[in-house]
């Protein structure tokens, strides 16, 4: 009986653990995307907001910091999707909502690797991560408001699916405005997220 108790308490330490890390990721992954983002567009001073596409900084003299930055933070970001798993435990839309969060990640990573002159992949993959991160941010949270005591987050974090979604309706002749606005949302969710898990204010 004591060691089945002390087993217990084993594997709730390492939640408790995993969690925590996530929630560090969940800040510091999105901060590397949008820092070496912004670094990139300091180092190329074609770039034009309203006439180009972030993906064009992956292409040109700044590709390997704009390129590394999405890898890195993506791979982070990923870690947070998976860590944030210990919040629902087996809760089956949140699992759904968690799961197409990995995918979105993993698809961030592979703009890195899969920058423009890589071809029509290019667009698939950043497709995949602005749709898939509008849909994983309406899934999440919907589940945080099944949750009595999460129902306020899980506005918030539907209010952000649909900033992400709705960039994609302003007008424009490039499309790095809207990119902006919809991984801005989404960053700024995982971070607020993540100071949420590490101040303790969301237990798994």
């Amino acid at each position: 009986m004591r060691s089945c108790i002390y087993g217990v308490l084993v594997l709730s330490k390492s939640g408790i653990r995993l969690l925590k890390i996530a929630g560090l990721c969940g800040i510091i992954g999105p901060f590397i995307s949008l820092l070496f983002i912004a670094v990139a567009i300091f180092y190329s001073p074609w770039f034009n907001w309203f006439n180009n596409a972030l993906s064009d900084l992956g292409v040109h003299e700044a590709s390997s910091i704009f390129n590394s930055g999405l890898i890195i933070g993506g791979l982070l970001t990923t870690i947070f999707a998976i860590g944030i798993t210990q919040i629902f435990k087996k809760k089956i839309l949140a699992s759904i909502g968690t799961f197409v969060l990995v995918l979105s990640s993993l698809s961030l990573c592979a703009i890195g690797v899969f920058p423009e002159s890589a071809g029509r992949i290019h667009f698939y993959v950043s497709f995949s991560f602005f749709a898939l991160l509008t849909i994983s941010l309406l899934i999440i949270g919907t589940a945080f408001i099944r949750r009595s005591s999460q129902q306020r987050f899980g506005m918030f974090t539907i209010f952000m699916s649909f900033i992400a979604g709705f960039a994609w309706a302003i007008p424009h002749e490039g499309v790095a405005i809207p990119e902006i606005i919809s991984s801005g949302s989404g960053s700024v969710w995982c971070v607020v997220l993540g100071i949420r898990i590490l101040r303790n204010q969301i237990k798994h």
